[in-house]
């Protein structure tokens, strides 16, 4: 009604012809549609986005508005659904939407019918037959008015039985059915679907958009949201209204009703990042639980260790990263170690695994600059495992394939007498791993020096993790990589380049490594949808799908491992090339392709080719020596005290038996 919401008219010609009126008793100022003719709208005023947190970079391709008998002609839908959203105001101008949807019905057909109005609804009931066109009463909040009755649409929904005599059934927001609290976990879901049911009225459920953030029980996946209607044992509704339909069609006929031992529909590996650490802290026994109870192919372990040497599972070496250490009296252990990482940090080798275990995991929220946390409820929940225990409770694990264990920083803890390759083989030879094929065991680094420790154990998989983005490797790198690796690891952007989280091209990354028969393993899926391109339309679904079927990865790395595993069983990839367009790859730059050039974001150098230089590495230092200290069960272990001044006493000692030295030569001159 107000259009300005949803076109240019406020910026164009018309600018100076904004009105006030009374909208439901309330002044409202705006562009109304009744002030302008349809000639002067479609000649003059474009549609634009309406919703700002999405993308502008459309609203200059010149869309105009469309009458009815417009949008049947040129899209064919299969269904037409109209909404009369202000029949009162608009019979308050001498304008009938009545006479309207009548005059409509006569030339297309007019599947639906929805209005918030009920007398609007009695005028048309007798004029339609509803094997032909059902009409659907709307509710609004449950405290606004509805105007004809002067009922609040609370009060109108404890009397479904009139609503039966105009209307066939009702579109109700998602929130009348799985109420949410203002923390933004679910409640109890309401009876409202079963007693429509009862009054022999359909239910429609609305307000489902990918883009905005909706109960955290969901984990940031609208599939699973929309199959919380549509699947579950109490009830089911009979529509859903969204603003994203590819994702409601893929709930209902993909997902819908699959069971919990379904049959895997693809083949790429599911592996975990820090277990699912989208809905706990990252590598906790909660994230690990969780990532098996999702079906997980493979649970991995990125291992830090201790000062006392101790091999334990955790997201980063600095502890700031994933616990609240910052906030203990373990704060003065703040430090600058360049070779790690820019800035400072309080780092697990400075602290001994009795004083980790007593420290708060803190859950990662990577997209919080854009007010999106995860599972806030569970943020400082579980504890770390060491690397042992992590081997038990995946050896346990019948559903799992294989670990992935994460090294990094192997070379500066060699240099702090520490040597985190001895530590992984040690653990999984206790741990039984050395001896049997399964659970497989993928050893992943950055570092080619710390894959060649363990290119000669049979039954390991070495995994080589590219740390930038590439558009492609050389031939002669990927054959180097052949010589220390079974497989590779590469970031989304190299398969998909994004500009401006437009996907702007495609790459030859996965098929040069594949053509070589390394397998690509693609990093990181998450299911929030600011980490995702606008070609995926807000689906963490459809991206994984996109990789999977039209970049052919052998697997993705996810923080939310429920998703991805679910998506391999999706029944629609059984149907090979018959599958629907709603489980159909996206093709690589569609979106960008209808950007007007004012509108284009500017072109971004591609991304480098993988040369040999990046990838030949020295060998990993000897372990360094270290002096004793105070070990968790009371013994010694190899660290050196810092005197007051800061400087290791090996400095000082060697610096005074030279000063000595120096002395006794002048004496002796």
């Amino acid at each position: 009604m107000r259009l300005e919401n949803a076109t240019d008219i406020s910026f164009g010609v018309y600018k100076s012809r904004s009105k006030l009126y009374l909208v439901n008793g309330a002044p409202t100022k705006g562009w109304f549609s009744v002030d302008f003719t349809f000639s002067e709208l479609v000649t003059n005023v474009i549609l634009t986005q309406g919703v700002y947190s999405r993308s502008n970079k459309f609203d200059g391709s010149g869309y105009q508005i469309l009458t009815v008998q417009n949008l049947t002609a040129a899209m064919k839908p299969p269904g037409l659904w109209l909404n009369i959203q202000h029949d009162a105001f608009f019979r308050q101008h001498n304008l009938s939407m009545r006479s309207f949807v009548l005059s409509a019905s006569r030339s297309v057909i007019i599947g639906y019918i929805s209005s918030p109005e009920v007398d609007f609804l009695r005028s048309i009931t007798k004029r339609f037959n509803p094997s032909t066109t059902k009409l659907v009463f709307r509710f609004l909040g449950s405290d606004e008015i509805e105007p004809s009755t002067n009922q609040t649409y609370g009060a109108l929904l404890k009397n479904l039985t009139s609503i039966k005599t105009f209307a066939s059934g009702i579109l109700i927001p998602k929130a009348y059915i799985w109420p949410v609290d203002p923390s933004l976990y679910l409640q109890p879901y309401t009876t409202v679907v079963v007693d429509a049911h009862k009054a022999g009225l359909e239910v429609f459920a609305s307000d489902f958009a990918n883009d905005v953030p909706f109960s955290f029980n969901y984990s940031y996946d609208p599939i699973t949201e929309q199959l919380s209607f549509i699947d579950n044992d109490d009830f089911s509704v009979d529509g859903l209204l969204t603003d994203f339909p590819m994702t409601s069609s893929a709930a209902i006929d993909c997902f819908a009703h699959l069971g919990k031992n379904a049959t895997a529909q693809a083949k790429p590996l599911i592996i975990s990042k820090n277990g699912a650490s989208g809905d706990y802290p990252g590598c906790t026994d909660l994230a690990y639980a969780k990532a098996i109870e999702d079906k997980v192919d493979v649970l991995d372990c990125p291992v830090q260790l201790a000062k006392d040497g101790t091999p334990f599972c955790l997201s980063t070496i600095n502890l700031i990263d994933s616990t609240t250490v910052a906030q203990t009296v373990y704060s003065n252990l703040t430090t600058s170690i360049p070779e790690i990482k820019a800035g400072s940090g309080i780092f697990a080798f400075n602290l001994t695994w009795t004083q980790i275990q007593g420290l708060t995991p803190a859950i990662a929220n990577p997209y919080s600059n854009f007010r999106l946390f995860r599972n806030p409820k569970y943020k400082n929940t579980g504890k770390f495992l060491t690397l042992s225990d992590f081997l038990k409770l995946a050896k346990n694990a019948s559903s799992l394939t294989g670990v992935l264990i994460s090294i990094e920083h192997a070379a500066y803890l060699a240099d702090q007498g520490l040597s985190v390759t001895d530590a992984v083989i040690n653990a999984l030879s206790k741990a039984g791993y050395g001896n049997q094929a399964s659970p497989k065991v993928m050893i992943q680094s950055t570092n080619s020096s710390v894959l060649m420790k363990f290119k000669d154990k049979k039954n390991y998989e070495c995994v080589y993790k590219v740390d930038e983005n590439i558009r492609d490797a050389l031939d002669s790198t990927v054959m180097d990589i052949k010589t220390f690796a079974h497989s590779v690891v590469v970031g989304k952007d190299s398969v998909y380049p994004e500009n401006q989280a437009f996907i702007s091209s495609t790459t030859d990354t996965v098929s040069k490594l594949q053509s070589f028969k390394l397998p690509v393993y693609v990093e990181l899926f998450s299911n929030e949808f600011v980490s995702q391109a606008y070609d995926f339309y807000s689906d963490a679904t459809v991206e994984i799908n996109t990789y999977v079927m039209a970049a052919k990865v052998d697997g993705v790395i996810t923080d939310f491992p429920k998703t991805a595993a679910r998506y391999k069983r999706n029944r629609c990839l059984g149907f090979g090339d018959k599958a629907p367009s709603y489980m159909s790859p996206i093709p690589p730059a569609a979106l960008m392709q209808v950007i007007t050039p004012s509108y284009m974001p500017p072109a971004e150098a591609p991304n480098p080719v993988l040369t040999i230089e990046d990838v030949r590495e020295p060998p990993l230092p000897s372990v360094s020596a270290r002096g004793p200290s105070t070990s968790p069960s009371g013994g010694t272990s190899a660290v050196a005290p810092t005197p007051p001044n800061g400087q290791p006493k090996l400095a000082s000692c060697f610096f005074l038996t030279y000063l000595a030295m120096l002395l006794a030569a002048l004496f002796l001159s």
